[in-house]
């Protein structure tokens, strides 16, 4: 899970902003204009813009050279002191430019009722003296990050020379390269991999209404030729849609949430996506991990940050299926939706007839190698041809729910053939487990999952316990055999 990943280095690069909020109570009508009378209680400030994003990713675990430009300004030194606490953005790429103010929002509440925005900015074009030096800032960030992020607010930073200077660097390193647009279209982000729009800034940079599936499908089409690159459109209560160029659609349904505020959402699905792409994580699986992040930060007041714990305890309640027996097409369908959340899945095997302390620590320690356990069954038949007549002694039913009951395992399935290879094909885990009473090279879909980068784990077994011995004591315990033996004895 997002826990266990390995968070890269980003550059995000565009509009830093600095976000006040003045917090108090109206209880009145002032005397003087019919306009409410605010009692204060209280100001805080936060990262807006380029800077939120920044954070956002870094209270993921990422490292961060935030690129943008900040006046000579009391605002600007507020933002370096709100910026001070997140110790993995860097800072140094933040241009001084005495002709520049530092943009400020300042949003006045009542409660949780916002009363009134003002904002703060003279958006004069950038001199040449300090567009040299941003693109220079950013070339020297994208030669050492995984991913490029550029956060356009349509305030002057990211003008045509930055983005292309900058995207043509992501292009020459080789990584991904993120937008989050402004422009009426998209013509200038050309050589990006991914624009993120919401369904408004899809809307007009197609020309199109998107009151329909087809249409939203279309724009993205219409849009993606502008620039050339995969589209992923954020669409509020309707969650997310990610058309990528060869036509593929996937959508990531909004979580049930109750909104308390949007400000800064789409800075927070910017850094999310890009935090999973440098965790090497694909595009599917970060914007389903984008949409819980996105869940969680609309519940907060005001601009916010989702922190990693956060979202990983979000995440596993989506995919908790609590041991249940699924047919091999649903478990299919269940580890898709595990691995589209980041899960590393494991997977083990075995008859687990009269289920004994030995089967408990192989169990344990096998879900300790990832995320998710699945525990595949032999069934009767099976167990039948491996074990001889008299096995198995539960039938696969039962077997199936106490192995279920245990709380290391999160899925069970059964199977018909004497290896469970099939079934390991199907299911793609990331590790199998067995004993360590076995030779890795005498696992079964070992070398099929090493093919694909996953790995085989051998754990320690507890000697002297297996079904076969307790079904001898058992016999041996037995009223006709304890009456058999006095027989003898006289």
């Amino acid at each position: 899970m997002i826990e266990n990943f390995t968070f890269g280095r980003l550059c995000i690069i565009g509009d830093v902003l600095l976000d006040q909020y003045v917090f108090g109570s109206v209880n009145r009508i002032s005397p003087e204009a019919p306009v409410p009378v605010l009692l204060h209680s209280q100001r805080s400030a936060v990262p807006g813009g380029a800077a939120n994003v920044a954070v956002n990713a870094a209270a993921l675990g990422c490292t961060v050279d935030l690129i943008g430009v900040i006046g000579c300004d009391d605002a600007a030194n507020k933002l370096r002191d709100v910026l001070a606490p997140w110790s993995t953005v860097e800072l140094s790429g933040l241009v001084e430019d005495p002709d520049w103010t530092t943009i400020t929002k300042t949003r006045v509440l009542s409660g949780r009722q916002q009363i009134v925005r003002i904002d703060e900015e003279r958006l004069d074009p950038l001199s040449d003296k300090t567009t040299a030096r941003l693109i220079d800032a950013a070339k020297a960030a994208i030669a050492k990050a995984d991913v490029l992020v550029c956060s356009d607010y349509a305030k002057g930073v990211l003008s045509d020379a930055v983005l292309q200077a900058a995207i043509e660097a992501g292009r020459q390193k080789g990584i991904p390269v993120i937008v989050d647009p402004k422009r009426k279209t998209f013509e200038a982000y050309r050589g990006a991999d991914l624009v993120t729009p919401n369904r408004i800034e899809l809307s007009h940079a197609a020309n199109l209404p998107l009151r329909t599936e087809s249409e939203i499908e279309q724009a993205a089409r219409i849009a993606s030729g502008q620039f050339g690159g995969d589209v992923l459109v954020t669409r509020s209560e309707e969650g997310m849609t990610l058309w990528r160029k060869g036509g593929a659609l996937t959508h990531a349904p909004a979580r049930k949430q109750e909104v308390s505020d949007v400000s800064g959402a789409g800075d927070t699905v910017l850094a999310t996506v890009a935090s999973v792409l440098s965790a090497g994580q694909s595009l599917e699986t970060a914007i389903v991990i984008a949409t819980a992040a996105a869940a969680i930060s609309v519940s907060k007041l005001g601009t916010a940050t989702v922190s990693r714990a956060e979202l990983s305890q979000e995440l596993r309640r989506e995919i908790d299926e609590a041991g249940n027996l699924a047919s091999i097409e649903d478990a299919q369908n269940i580890v898709e939706n595990w691995r589209r959340h980041g899960a590393r899945i494991v997977f083990t095997n075995g008859c687990f007839d009269l289920v004994h302390p030995g089967h408990i620590g192989l169990l344990h320690a096998a879900a300790k190698e990832g995320d998710k356990l699945i525990v595949a069954l032999n069934t009767d038949r099976s167990v039948k041809r491996l074990k001889g007549e008299g096995r198995p002694i539960q039938d696969e039913i039962a077997r199936a729910t106490v192995i279920g009951a245990l709380r290391d395992v999160d899925l069970v399935v059964l199977f018909d053939e004497e290896t469970p290879l099939e079934i390991i094909k199907k299911l793609r885990p990331h590790v199998i487990v067995k004993g360590a009473d076995y030779r890795e090279d005498q696992v079964v879909g070992g070398d099929f999952v090493k093919g694909y980068g996953g790995r085989v784990a051998l754990v320690k077994i507890m000697e002297g316990r297996s079904t076969t011995s307790l079904v001898e004591k058992a016999t041996r315990s037995t009223p006709d055999s304890q009456k058999k033996s006095s027989t003898n004895a006289s």
